[in-house]
């Protein structure tokens, strides 16, 4: 809820409805809705099919009619708390910076009209809303990431540490919750995300909007000198000297925009989300996400 005045920064309405995509320029949408936009009259290269007879009678003139673009937006935001994101090093825990993210862009969808879902992954069951529109919606979605977040911290209290469920299940969920022409946006660092994921969310990108948060930690980008303590899924711990990269070798971060690069390919665009930058620095992310869903 502290994060709504974020979102209403510099995303006044004439922008909101304009900005069709990022750039410089701002142009009118055109669409086939139903609502009017003019008559004008007819001029070289115009769609034959939107010739508006009673004007063309009327003065003896071709006119054609142009209509208002009509966006009825379903989103739904996909937060993943699966044990994997309960890690941070600088600021917050990843998942929280997803959480963060995906609040300020359900912020903007739901100011402009639109209708806003929830779908998170965690160790437990997964919390689902479906999309709907308004203050109200958005008060219900800020909720139910907060409550589903503690929820994951609770259960991972003094538990043992196990395998990373597979975030494929909550991701045909999302599915379900979205109408033809929908969009999901997906926060996630992507931490084996399951065997068939991949497979899924391409086949998925065919049929609806994804975008994707890919969120990455400082210290997945350059990791301080040293010996780290770790424990597997299978009970086993030791120490271990992580191996940094020579220079002008891939760094995390170079990895994490190759990943990106690779999504992209497949017709799902998306961004890299710093955790340690925090939401000041999220917001026109977010705005450049919003201008293409």
């Amino acid at each position: 809820m502290g994060l709504r005045h974020l979102a209403r920064r510099g995303s006044a309405p004439a922008t909101r409805t304009l900005a069709g995509l990022p750039g410089g320029i701002v142009t009118r949408r055109r669409g086939r809705g139903s609502e009017p936009e003019d008559v004008r009259l007819w001029s070289e290269g115009d769609d034959r099919r939107f010739i508006d007879r009673n004007a063309t009678a009327r003065t003896g003139q071709l006119h054609v009619r142009t209509h208002h673009d009509e966006r009825d937006r379903a989103v739904v935001l996909l937060a993943d708390f699966r044990p994997a994101m309960l890690f941070g090093t600088r600021r917050a825990l990843r998942s929280v910076a997803a959480a963060e993210a995906l609040a300020l862009l359900g912020w903007r969808v739901a100011a402009d009209g639109g209708r806003v879902g929830l779908a998170v992954a965690s160790a437990g069951a997964p919390t689902v809303l479906r999309p709907a529109g308004g203050e109200r919606a958005m008060i219900a979605v800020t909720g139910a990431l907060a409550q589903a977040h503690a929820d994951a911290l609770a259960a991972e209290t003094g538990a043992p540490t196990r395998a990373e469920p597979p975030l494929e299940a909550t991701l045909a969920l999302a599915r379900g919750l979205l109408p033809a022409g929908g969009h999901l946006v997906i926060a996630s660092a992507l931490d084996d995300p399951g065997p068939g994921f991949d497979e899924l969310l391409t086949l998925l990108a065919e049929r609806i909007a994804i975008r994707l948060i890919l969120v990455s930690d400082a210290f997945e980008r350059a990791r301080p000198p040293g010996y780290y303590p770790f424990a597997l899924s299978d009970g086993r711990r030791g120490t271990a000297l992580p191996t940094v990269p020579p220079t002008g070798a891939g760094t995390a971060g170079e990895s994490a925009e190759a990943r990106l690069a690779a999504y992209a390919r497949r017709g799902i665009a998306g961004v890299r989300l710093d955790v340690e930058t925090g939401p000041e620095a999220y917001a026109p992310l977010m705005e450049r996400l919003d201008a293409v869903l």
